[in-house]
């Protein structure tokens, strides 16, 4: 006996974690000036190096994120996977600067946020600490997540990194 079955096509839902080696968090001035660049590289799972930089007090920057695989050749954009899938991927960033603020200027095809492309603000000069997160799946029309708060956003966090802010005169 043969059994087939046909016009019903078994989806995987899984979602294979690509490996992200590297985040950059590229700065620039609005209004021209050099970019700052906030990076983290972890080759094998336990020794990241985080690069920092300074910022301006009083400044806007327009902010862009890439995520890397560095350990395959050629060298893997994960940045253009969160964009083919951005309904199921959204940044969050958890501000420990007094006077920084960060606005999302991407979304899905849904208008729900991404984070791939920001606006970074700065007050006066200030130390602190800046957590960037992207969460796979989060569930985007849950109580806050619209506009960045992850507490009920649920998913599945893929890198999460913090970075010394440190904003200078």
């Amino acid at each position: 006996m043969l059994l087939f079955t046909a016009c019903e096509k078994e989806v995987d839902d899984s979602n294979e974690e690509e490996e992200i080696t590297t985040l950059k968090y590229t700065l620039t001035p609005v209004g021209g000036g050099t970019a700052t660049i906030l990076s983290i590289r972890d080759f094998n799972g336990d020794n990241p190096i985080v690069i920092g930089g300074p910022l301006l007090p009083n400044q806007s920057y327009r902010g862009t994120l890439e995520l890397l695989n560095e350990n395959i050749t050629p060298v893997e954009d994960v940045t253009v996977e969160v964009k083919e899938e951005d309904e199921d991927h959204q940044f969050f960033f958890d501000i420990k600067v007094a006077g920084l603020s960060i606005t999302y200027q991407d979304q899905d095809a849904d208008g729900n946020p991404i984070g791939l492309v920001t606006t970074l603000t700065t007050g006066t000069a200030t130390t602190g600490t800046l957590d960037i997160s992207l969460r796979h799946l989060p569930i985007k029309s849950a109580a806050g997540v619209a506009s960045g708060d992850p507490t009920n956003a649920g998913g599945e966090v893929e890198i999460e990194v913090t970075f010394p802010i440190d904003v200078v005169q």
